[in-house]
């Protein structure tokens, strides 16, 4: 399927690994210029060249965390047509040991830093008359996991400005939607999981089937969700394929919702 890309501009956070290095290439495969900031050059570099090997792809050494980096990026890439908020952290903890400094961080990087791009971008794209924007997620906002309590507050809070952010296009070409990827076979997942896990000693499928028992038992697939189909999701969302779609949170989590709706 042609999802008619070719010639857009792609900026996608969080790109030098995991879900976001493969929404960045799976961009550029479909023919968009893909634009990723990152804090460290030599991971910029190295997704480059994994990224460079499906299509076009520049960098930006600029923290889109920060403020500072933000708008160090907002210069460098004054424009684009398609805005890929994917920069995240996660973490378990007990909801007694959340530290007002964890609230803080989870805000800044989760939430702040996608709420800043959108108003640098939202402007530029509703004048244009034409935009994506999509927020990645999870079905944690939704489902809270009790260990993850802070984490989820930050995505139940990015759904809300995506929503927001959609009933500002009426009458437009723009699309602002949110993504809603499960746990994913991602960079870090291993460590995570051996964080939550009742042996760390546990071999990395023994990790994984206890994970979905215990601390996922929604899960209708039961296994961890690939990068590449969260990917697909993006992708489509981003396309002009995708034009009646807005205001929306598409689910790309395994079921983990146990609701129609």
């Amino acid at each position: 399927m042609d999802l008619q890309l070719d010639g857009r501009t792609a900026l996608v956070t969080g790109a030098t690994a995991g879900i976001g290095l493969s929404i960045a290439a799976r961009l550029a495969a479909e023919g968009a210029e893909v634009v990723v900031p990152g804090r460290q050059q030599a991971k910029l570099d190295a997704a480059a060249a994994a990224i460079g090997a499906s299509g076009r792809v520049r960098t930006v050494l600029a923290d889109p965390a920060t403020a500072e980096g933000a708008a160090v990026l907002a210069g460098a890439v004054p424009d684009v047509d398609i805005l890929v908020n994917n920069l995240g952290i996660y973490e378990a903890r007990d909801f007694t040991a959340i530290a007002d400094a964890d609230w803080h961080r989870l805000f800044e990087v989760n939430v702040v830093s996608g709420a800043r791009l959108a108003q640098a971008y939202f402007p530029r794209v509703r004048e244009r008359g034409w935009g994506r924007i999509v927020f990645v997620s999870s079905e944690s906002g939704l489902v809270p996991p009790p260990d993850m309590i802070h984490y989820a507050v930050t995505k139940s809070a990015q759904l809300t400005i995506a929503r927001g952010l959609a009933q500002l296009t009426r009458g437009t070409g723009v699309t602002v939607n949110s993504v809603l990827p499960g746990p994913t076979r991602s960079e870090g997942i291993g460590d995570f999981l051996k964080s939550v896990a009742s042996d760390p000693g546990l071999s990395p499928e023994a990790m994984e089937e206890e994970f979905f028992r215990l601390h996922r038992p929604l899960s209708l697939i039961r296994r961890m969700i690939e990068p590449d189909e969260i990917a697909a999701m993006v992708a489509y969302l981003a396309s002009p394929l995708a034009a009646a779609t807005n205001g929306a949170a598409l689910r790309v989590e395994g079921g983990i919702v146990p609701t129609i709706a």
